[in-house]
């Protein structure tokens, strides 16, 4: 059964990381905005917090030791996997498509997304600021400790990504309570600095340029939801009868309806409250999506046709926003026909995931292509 949930995690990443090159096809292929795309407007709400969401899943793991030689391996590691790819694929797709080469590598490097290089930035950025946490709020499990006897079946289930199966880890008092509560104190404060991106006639601390520079804003964007998926994990087996009781998935969907209603077509709220819709539906369509994921996991098992492709996506996440760049189409006559014929809902997600997949399926040839040279293997995808 684990391995089935393992799976089905796998394949959520694929789907997630085709939704992001989806959304690259429509608003660079196309030269559309996606706010005048109904189809575009709702994959907007769940797709980078999805994938956050799954970052932050991941990266609790049960029985890793927080001291200094461990969490310095894990942070160098992280630097050369996210850092010096970025650059290198950064650098590349500006001298390929820039006019003037060092205007746009100037104005990229300003910007907080960073020419469209900014995940890889601001998912390190995350990971750094989790295992500090992790590392002072474990400081007395460092210390020697008496052995302790196994956990009662049950106590401190949970996924293991390397193993494959549940698994019930020893740790002290203070590990399982301590990281648990410092992340949930983080994970109020995240969403608060997040609030305060959509409040410009209260805050304005985001428009200063180390913000902007350090990619920072989009922290404050998005690192709610990678706390939220690490919260889950550490709380999977609650997580799990919330999932299946009866009422919740009703509830997700209510209030995924009503928020993105609210924020897309009704706009009820004003001023500071208007992002609260938003918020709402985003959170909603998260775990709507996990829901779904979760309860059709045979569906993404590797013996299906679905489940393989999205899980072979899923596994070369890296690999795939690093080149998809460089094969975006260039169909500008196609977003300007959706703009002269709005609400094809279906027409505009059918056209614009197809082309995604071409663009994965070239995107993962190139990556297969790189990476026969062990050198460019470890130093651009971060693989011995």
């Amino acid at each position: 059964m684990q391995k089935q949930r393992l799976e089905w995690l796998d394949a959520l990443r694929g789907f997630t990381m085709l939704m992001v090159v989806t959304n690259h096809v429509y608003g660079f292929g196309f030269d559309a905005n996606t706010k005048y795309s109904m189809f575009m407007s709702v994959c907007l709400l769940f797709r980078m917090p999805l994938f956050f969401f799954i970052s932050g899943f991941l990266a609790y793991k049960a029985s890793f030791s927080w001291n200094a030689r461990d969490t310095t391996d894990l942070i160098a590691k992280k630097l050369r996997v996210q850092i010096v790819p970025t650059v290198v694929f950064m650098t590349a797709e500006i001298a390929l498509t820039a006019k003037v080469f060092w205007d746009k590598m100037g104005t990229a490097w300003a910007s907080s997304t960073k020419g469209g290089y900014w995940f890889t930035m601001v998912l390190l950025e995350m990971f750094l600021i989790y295992y500090a946490v992790c590392w002072l709020a474990s400081a007395p499990s460092r210390k020697p400790q008496p052995p302790s006897p196994l956990p009662l079946k049950g106590e401190d289930d949970h996924l293991s990504r390397k193993e494959g199966k549940e698994q019930n880890i020893p740790s002290t008092p203070f590990r399982g309570s301590g990281e648990r509560a410092c992340l949930i104190i983080l994970w109020a404060i995240s969403l608060f600095a997040y609030a305060t991106l959509y409040m410009p006639s209260w805050f304005s601390w985001y428009k200063d340029e180390f913000w902007q520079v350090t990619s920072l804003t989009e922290v404050a964007r998005f690192f709610h939801f990678f706390l939220l998926g690490n919260l889950v994990h550490r709380y999977w087996p609650q997580v799990q009868r919330l999932l299946d009781s009866k009422w919740f998935f009703p509830l997700l969907i209510a209030i995924a309806f009503f928020g993105a209603g609210d924020y897309l077509k009704w706009h009820n709220l004003r001023l500071q409250w208007a992002n609260l819709p938003r918020t709402l539906s985003m959170y909603a369509l998260v775990m709507i999506i996990v829901v779904f994921f979760r309860h059709y996991a045979q569906w993404f098992t590797k013996d299906t046709r679905v489940g393989y492709t999205l899980q072979y996506i899923g596994v070369r996440t890296l690999d795939i926003y690093l080149i998809h760049y460089f094969f975006l189409p260039k169909l500008p006559d196609v977003g300007a026909w959706f703009r002269a014929h709005p609400q094809n809902f279906v027409l505009e997600g059918t056209t614009a995931i197809a082309l995604a997949l071409l663009v994965v399926a070239f995107s993962i040839l190139t990556s297969h292509v790189l990476r026969v040279s062990p050198f460019l293997k470890k130093w651009l995808f971060g693989r011995e």
